[in-house]
């Protein structure tokens, strides 16, 4: 099995009706830079920078940004949270009660 693949929870064709979530994730913990462990993820270490990432481990562990997408009757994939804010700022802005 490719690396990642196992993680899979939706391997079905997509039909008109479906509601469906798309949740890419950014983690930064200790083990996922381990020899073993990354290489048994497929991770190749020569392409992290181990030292950024211990820099935000300090403040934050991981980020995800969820999209929450239906199927129309046409096929049409609608991403019905498109909208919502994304960048930094953005969501700065709403925690300080300062963007609609």
């Amino acid at each position: 099995m490719k690396p990642g693949l196992k993680n899979l929870r939706f391997n079905r064709k997509l039909e008109p009706g479906m509601a469906f979530t798309i949740e890419p994730g950014c983690y930064f913990r200790d083990f996922l830079f381990e020899g073993t462990v990354a290489k048994n993820m497929g991770i190749d270490l020569k392409y992290v920078n181990v030292d950024k990432v211990k820099e935000y481990q300090a403040e934050v562990q991981g980020i995800r940004i969820e999209d929450c997408c239906y199927m129309n009757d046409e096929g049409v994939v609608i991403n019905l949270s498109a909208k919502m804010p994304r960048s930094a700022d953005e969501v700065e802005k709403i925690m300080a009660g300062k963007m609609e």
